[in-house]
């Protein structure tokens, strides 16, 4: 794929002539990024948070290269197939690929309808939508969009590291309280607190859920497994902020993964901290392994945890999920948890999860883990 073609060119890009690029995609020729010249176009093109702007030429895959690979979307809401299973009909994703680099996040795999690699490639070559909330107004004042809600978090992270430089979630979140639009957030980013203000008078006038995940407190676990995100204690400021906000914060206590954390006292300790954060419910949900993050998942099992290999190899050998009766067992410690630490997880109907339905329902409602 050739990505020199989606690039933003500058009116005084030395790459060809004003809006080349703009026209290809059929929109204006110019685009404010809030980019200054030094930071986005001086020689080394730096845009921040670990990336560059490429260079004009074709991306390769497989590099060491990490950059921000700017692009005009030509839609920005998106519908999911009815078989998903998953409890939301509208997802926005203002990026491809995820600077939080979690060894099993299942969007891995995406990266390669790119002709980029699902390993290194997703974590360093960041596609960034710029023109993300200029089209959400344009596709939220169509006459055939019905106000549902929107789910944002579920495949990639919306406040990963690159958001601190392109800020393009202000204006997301602006565009959806303009229209009184319900949404939902997942994170694992502190960098939502950022948007605090906008979250707050969004929730004034619709619907508006906000989800944080961690998966344990261990921070040697934390620093191999999920390198590019903040600590999980910090995350817990998060659910704190929330919680005092008046708005509430959901938890996924995951993923829970296999001979690292899903011990009696890694749960008993990560649920307690969930609880004292004011932590508005608790959804574990055990490692599930899809192609892409399989491999790399495996790979990095195999450096950092070689003693392991054997167990997954039996609990994932002919499934993306752990056995049934495994899933079962981790939410019963949840459970058991919660229980000692004052909280009762309730279904939707009101009436309290049996461990099997709940074991079932994380399977059919796992999310992207991010």
């Amino acid at each position: 794929m050739r990505w020199e073609k989606q690039r933003i060119t500058p009116p005084n890009s030395p790459s060809g002539e004003a809006g080349s690029a703009a026209d290809i995609a059929g929109e204006t020729a110019e685009l404010d990024l809030g980019l200054s010249p030094e930071a986005s176009w001086s020689g080394d093109r730096r845009v921040g948070a670990g990336l560059r702007l490429p260079e004009p030429v074709p991306i390769e895959a497989g590099t060491e290269d990490a950059y921000a690979i700017e692009i005009r979307a030509k839609s920005i809401i998106n519908r999911v197939p009815g078989e998903s299973g998953v409890p939301f009909e509208w997802t926005l994703n203002p990026y491809r690929g995820c600077g939080h680099a979690c060894r099993y996040c299942f969007a891995r795999n995406t990266h390669t309808y790119l002709d980029l690699d699902s390993g290194h490639d997703f974590d360093s070559k960041i596609v960034v939508k710029v023109n993300a909330g200029q089209l959400l107004r344009r596709e939220l004042a169509s006459p055939k969009w019905r106000g549902d809600p929107v789910a944002m978090g579920t495949n990639t992270d919306p406040y990963q590291r690159a958001e601190g430089r392109y800020a393009l979630m202000r204006d997301i979140l602006t565009a959806l309280t303009e229209r009184a639009n319900p949404f939902s957030i997942l994170t694992k980013s502190t960098l939502i607190l950022r948007d605090l203000d906008l979250i707050e008078s969004a929730a004034a006038v619709t619907d508006v859920s906000i989800a944080v995940s961690i998966g344990s407190l261990d921070e040697g676990l934390w620093r191999t497994v999920e390198p590019g995100t903040p600590a999980p204690a910090r995350r817990l400021e998060v659910v704190r902020r929330f919680a005092e906000s008046g708005i509430g914060c959901s938890v996924l206590l995951a993923p829970i993964l296999p001979g690292l954390s899903d011990s009696w006292e890694h749960i008993d300790r990560t649920v307690g901290a969930l609880v004292e954060a004011g932590a508005k419910s608790i959804t574990p949900l055990p490692l599930h392994l899809r192609p892409g993050a399989r491999e790399w998942y495996r790979a990095w099992l195999q450096r950092a945890y070689p003693s392991l290999v054997p167990l997954y190899a039996r609990l994932y050998r002919d499934s993306a999920y752990a056995p049934e009766s495994y899933r079962r067992e981790v939410v019963e410690l949840v459970e058991q948890a919660c229980r000692a630490h004052g909280m009762h997880r309730e279904s939707s109907s009101g009436a309290r999860d049996t461990p099997k339905r709940a074991a079932s329902e994380t399977a059919n409602e796992q999310l992207s883990l991010l």
